[in-house]
């Protein structure tokens, strides 16, 4: 599911609200997300997961075409881990 397919859902379920207003509502959630990473902050939705961000050292890395040494710099990724009344909800539903 894309962004666009998320509102069109949302707004199919809340016919009171313009579909207008469910795209800023979701830019607005997902805007907020990304600045508290951004700011170093963990965001942590109860019962969905938890977004954090981990730091990755500088390394030396190979270039898989060529077989050469890169040096690869430091950096920030952003990290999801699932709550667990979402993993225990797919697993029953999979089940």
């Amino acid at each position: 599911m894309i962004k666009s397919e998320l509102v069109a859902h949302i707004a199919a379920q809340n016919p009171h609200l313009y579909q207008r207003d469910v795209e800023n509502i979701v830019n607005a959630i997902l805007n907020e997300i990304t600045a508290a990473l951004a700011r170093g902050d963990r965001v942590e939705l109860r019962g969905f997961g938890a977004f954090s961000v981990k730091h990755r050292p500088a390394r030396t890395g190979r270039n898989p075409r060529t077989g050469a040494h890169v040096s690869v710099e430091k950096k920030s990724v952003p990290f999801f881990k699932t709550g667990k009344e979402m993993r225990e909800r797919l697993n029953r539903e999979g089940a």
